[in-house]
């Protein structure tokens, strides 16, 4: 019964995250957001997850007291997606190339040559997500309060994934209505992780779910060092787009606060 709950309560949770991903194409194919209102968004979300990390994750790992799974989970988690990052610039390093190199061409055939899809690129969001997805699930077996926590800081991450995606699909010759369903389809992804999250965690041993807890640190710790705030110093910075950060980081931490 207790996993049915869980169940239920991640199913519940992940429909934000969803709801985000097709907001966010939406919102890239009708009225794009200027760049620094983006930046400080991402400012905002590097904030939010940094303070469920910190304020969530962290002391969990310290209660377990399973250190030696800890380290496992921490360096699988940073190894994969270490790999992720490298898999996924190479991949848009080869599709920036195609790009080019199919600009020389015109007419109809230069139009569908560009109107291709980036597997590789999109098949590295994938993966992404449905890790995404199972630090939901994990975050409903660590409590209310964490589940909550840990899908604002997925929810406000995969919005903007999808507002910079449908741009990126739209700008290599896709059609609106197909990068929409993609993005959609990227998000579904999160729901397919965060329900499989937590039917399997529902009843594992703390050794286990101390590893997981330290896979999911990593790709935490690498979303908002790695990704978030590198997009983010793409633009200029100001002290309006730095104080985003902190505002977030103190929104979570009122939250739990509250929470607790």
């Amino acid at each position: 019964m207790r996993a049915v709950n869980l169940v239920a309560q991640a199913a519940l949770l992940v429909a934000f995250p969803v709801a985000a991903a097709v907001v966010g194409a939406v919102v890239a194919l009708v009225r794009p957001p200027g760049p620094r209102f983006v930046a400080g968004v991402q400012h905002f979300a590097a904030g939010v997850v940094t303070a469920a990390l910190v304020g969530e994750i962290m002391p969990e790992l310290q209660h377990a007291h399973h250190l030696g799974w800890t380290v496992v989970g921490f360096v699988a988690g940073a190894g994969l997606v270490l790999a992720l990052g490298a898999y996924g610039r190479r991949s848009e390093a080869e599709a920036e190339a195609a790009k080019h190199a199919k600009g020389v061409m015109r007419g109809a055939a230069a139009r569908a040559a560009r109107a291709t899809i980036p597997v590789g690129m999109l098949a590295a969001m994938v993966i992404d997500l449905l890790l995404d997805g199972v630090l939901i699930g994990l975050g409903v077996r660590l409590g209310a309060t964490q589940g909550i926590i840990l899908t604002i800081a997925l929810t406000l991450e995969i919005l903007f994934l999808a507002l910079s995606v449908t741009g990126e699909l739209t700008d290599g010759g896709l059609s609106k209505g197909k990068a929409a369903l993609i993005c959609t389809g990227l998000g579904l992804t999160t729901a397919v992780g965060a329900i499989g999250g937590a039917a399997l965690l529902g009843g594992v041993d703390t050794s286990i779910m101390a590893a997981v807890l330290a896979f999911g640190a990593a790709a935490l710790l690498y979303l908002v060092v790695e990704e978030l705030l590198v997009e983010a110093h793409e633009e200029k910075e100001s002290v309006t787009l730095g104080a985003m950060f902190f505002l977030g980081f103190l929104v979570i931490y009122v939250l739990a606060a509250l929470g607790g």
